[in-house]
């Protein structure tokens, strides 16, 4: 797939993470398969996968569905764990993935390799590579490195203290406004359809919504708390 027609498949559009971590009642590969199947049948252009359950779920994925697969892998909890080194990016990508999603941000990572190196693995392998970023910088650097796209997914996350409740608009707006003709996808905290909706209106290319739509077990958290 080449980026214009990744951009072409996207644009405007919803894409719909499906992941579950350790300890979740739905980390299964199989479970999470059926929810991608779902997902694309209720409309998203495209399904992210992958994180704990790694290659298996980008596989089973793959496999399962008519929309492109962003891929990756996650390992551990802190610092660089997207997707953290040159060969997890060679590997999602092998494993099928249209897109490798990875850790673009300026911290340490793990391998000791810049991330030119990774966006070269994946492109060797035929795939494209989802830079994600938690500020400007670190989007207008992933770009200069050769990333196909700039996911704004870890803004608030490289910061001391919690993250924001809310997602970063103001992030996609600059975003924006530096690199008009960049495909950015919006993602992080989009907890509603107005506010995916509002990454368009602030530039997003496409917007990525996950925990709101894939996870049961926070949204009847969120039911809860309101009747109680």
């Amino acid at each position: 797939m080449t980026p214009h027609a990744f951009a072409a498949a996207v644009a405007g559009r919803l894409i719909v993470s499906c992941q579950a971590g350790d300890g979740h009642p739905l980390r299964d590969t199989a479970a999470l398969t059926r929810m991608a199947r779902a997902a694309a049948g209720g409309g998203a252009a495209a399904i992210r996968c992958g994180g704990v359950g790694g290659l298996p779920d980008v596989a089973a994925i793959v496999a399962a569905v008519d929309v492109p697969v962003i891929g990756l892998t996650k390992d551990g909890t802190d610092g660089v764990f997207i997707t953290p080194t040159v060969a997890a990016a060679r590997a999602v990508a092998e494993a099928g993935a249209d897109v490798v999603a990875a850790d673009a941000t300026a911290r340490p990572r793990p391998d000791g390799r810049p991330l030119k190196d990774s966006v070269a693995a994946v492109h060797d392998a035929g795939a494209l590579f989802m830079a994600d970023v938690a500020t400007l910088a670190e989007g207008v650097a992933a770009l200069a490195a050769g990333a196909d796209m700039v996911a704004t997914t870890l803004a608030g996350y490289t910061l001391p203290g919690p993250p924001p409740d809310g997602p970063d608009l103001d992030l996609v707006r600059a975003l924006r406004a530096e690199l008009p003709d960049a495909v950015i996808v919006a993602e992080g905290r989009y907890h509603s359809p107005a506010q995916a909706a509002a990454a368009l209106g602030a530039g997003a290319t496409t917007v990525v919504v996950g925990t709101a739509i894939t996870d049961p077990r926070w949204i009847t958290s969120r039911f809860a708390a309101a009747l109680a």
